[in-house]
């Protein structure tokens, strides 16, 4: 027995600490545990007979980001004078971590409790002891630093090799050092038509739209990477879109563990770090769903629809057809818009950012009716030269639409039929007096069936909602062409695609107030680079877009020589005379 170990150690209990770091040591690493709780024999060799085990931190880390309540209770029994000795099979399960270590050397040394591992007994109460263990405690949180460092290092070096496979996105599977397509071709095809319906609308949220209007299924992945089919959410579709791995590229470092701490507890968060500060970025890696060129293009599309200084933004609800688009010559802000009126429908445009966000004049503001009519004047200017191929065109993409959403509802019933199929072959292959496993089985088969009537019935109602229809003669393109004008003005019309017209086709407009000369100076920035500048008058105070008839004013002139206001709005109303915004007349007009 060590010289160390004395009587007064004897009359208390020790108390053997077992601890492995992960639950996949403590599945595999048996035979560590064996040693750790073989240490038990040597604390009875050294003359204790009330030996604790305490190895509820089994699977815990020691390198102090986790509670260990095993640890816990060990230093408070320390504390309390119970213990004697506290023994391991070496002193790194103490703590990998100063505090933690720091902690139990100081408190064995006040109650004068040993501490003792494999090799030696230590007596923190003697210096040169103390000084050991202080030095192994350090040496002990090097070594797992270095330890992480060096596993840290060699998966990075593995990720900017593009080889390192982590978690493979739904509708890909990892191959040898890549990934590769799943070969379910319903996936595929969803897949697709998701970056594909994105092209076309514009927005996260059109496209989301869409799939839950058509009532389509997207695929999604769970913990263990299978395939289940639910209803897209805007988060499930936004992750899909901006991923690079559906553009053939490998990614690695986009997001990084910050720590936060609230209320004495440490809490994990995650933050999307910027491209430029991803570890890895290669293209063309493995086969993408989409190009890499289309990747970034929709990329660029989805950042647009932000609503920033430099943004015109995705095209919002109202009438206001260049809202987003027109920024302030003055300040450089985009200018808001504010709507009026008992129906919301009086607009006018405002530059008014400065001053909302940070205390400055406002800069100019104008009544925005005459502004969108200049716009739309210039809009149908350029688009009436190919107004027959677009609704050529048009009619194309919209049969293709239609073709869509039938042939993804057909995928829909093709993946019913064959869990039908599958349920009903399991059915008929268990013994029919087995009951407890018949009845599981033919309701599963029931279910399955209940789905394809489900689908099947979608199929349906989509093709009743389309009908019958024969595709027009070019005759007819003509005739619709022609009237370009009266269809973009037609109240049925949705505004929301008049501003995606107006968006491919202008990138912003630059606009200004001459206060002078009583105009609004407008210079639209076509996407081709092309500039026009517009010259408006600005309407001022008392002026009308209606004009009352010539008739009623003639009548108002020879009235006001010889009656006041109110008797002249008087006969005007009993002669059934209205303004011409369809009012009856006051005294004010």
């Amino acid at each position: 027995m060590s010289e160390k170990i004395r009587t007064q150690h004897l009359s208390r209990k020790a108390i053997l600490y077992v601890r492995q770091s992960s639950a996949y040591q403590v599945s595999h690493n048996l035979e560590s545990q064996k040693l750790q709780y073989a240490m038990r024999e040597r604390l009875m060799q050294l003359g204790w007979r009330e030996i604790e085990v305490v190895d509820e931190d089994l699977g815990r880390s020691a390198a102090g980001l986790v509670t260990r309540s095993g640890f816990e209770r060990m230093v408070a029994e320390v504390c309390l004078g119970k213990v004697g000795a506290v023994a391991a099979r070496e002193v790194s399960r103490f703590a990998r971590n100063s505090r933690e270590w720091q902690q139990l050397v100081e408190v064995c040394r006040v109650v004068d409790t040993v501490l003792i591992d494999q090799e030696m007994v230590y007596a923190p109460r003697q210096s040169n002891d103390r000084l050991l263990l202080g030095l192994k405690g350090s040496l002990n949180e090097y070594e797992l630093d270095l330890l992480r460092q060096r596993s840290v290092e060699a998966r990075r070096e593995k990720a900017r090799r593009g080889e390192l496979l982590v978690v493979s996105p739904v509708g890909y599977r990892k191959g040898q050092q890549r990934l590769e397509k799943d070969p379910d071709r319903r996936v595929q095809e969803a897949i697709r038509l998701v970056f594909q319906k994105l092209g076309e609308l514009g927005s996260v949220r059109q496209t989301l739209l869409w799939f839950l209007e058509h009532g389509l299924e997207l695929p999604a992945t769970n913990a263990h990477e299978e395939v289940r089919w639910k209803r897209p959410s805007y988060g499930m579709l936004y992750s899909m879109l901006t991923n690079p791995a559906y553009g053939g590229a490998y990614a690695y470092g986009k997001t990084e563990q910050l720590t936060q701490y609230e209320d004495g507890k440490a809490r994990q968060t995650v933050r999307r770090k910027p491209r430029e500060q991803w570890l890895s970025l290669i293209p063309g890696t493995h086969e993408g769903y989409v190009s890499w060129e289309s990747f970034e293009r929709l990329q660029a599309s989805i950042s647009e629809n932000v609503i920033r200084c430099a943004h015109s933004g995705a095209a919002q609800r109202g009438p206001a057809l260049v809202a987003g688009l027109l920024r302030c010559r003055r300040c450089g802000h985009n200018l808001v818009v504010h709507y009026t009126g008992s129906r919301h429908d009086v607009l006018r445009y405002q530059c008014s950012r400065g001053w909302l966000d940070n205390g400055e004049p406002r800069c100019i503001g104008f009544a925005g009716l005459l502004v969108d009519q200049a716009i739309t004047r210039e809009i149908l200017r350029v688009v009436e030269p190919a107004a027959i191929e677009a609704a050529v065109m048009a009619h194309q993409e919209q049969a293709r639409k239609t073709d869509e959403v039938l042939a993804a509802l057909q995928r829909d019933l093709e993946a019913a039929q064959y869990s039908a199929r599958r349920a009903h072959k399991q059915y008929d292959a268990a013994d029919p007096e087995n009951r407890l496993v018949t009845d599981e089985l033919e309701r599963r088969w029931n279910q399955s069936l209940q789905r394809v009537r489900e689908v099947e019935a979608q199929i349906e109602q989509h093709r009743d909602r389309q009908g019958p229809s024969a595709a027009p003669r070019l005759e007819e393109f003509a005739d619709l062409a022609a009237d370009l004008q009266s269809l973009w003005h037609d109240g049925e019309t949705d505004p929301r695609l008049k501003k995606r017209v107006i968006r491919t086709l202008i990138r912003d407009i630059i606009v200004d107030v001459d206060a002078q000369a009583g105009e609004v100076i407008l210079v639209i920035h076509w996407k081709g680079g092309v500039h026009t500048e517009l010259r408006l008058p600005r309407r001022r105070r008392g002026q009308n877009r209606t004009q009352t008839s010539t008739e009623v004013l003639e009548a108002v002139r020879v009235l006001a020589h010889t009656c006041s206001d109110q008797v002249i709005a008087g006969a005007l109303n009993r002669n059934g005379l209205l303004t011409g915004r369809g009012n009856r007349w006051t005294k004010n007009g």
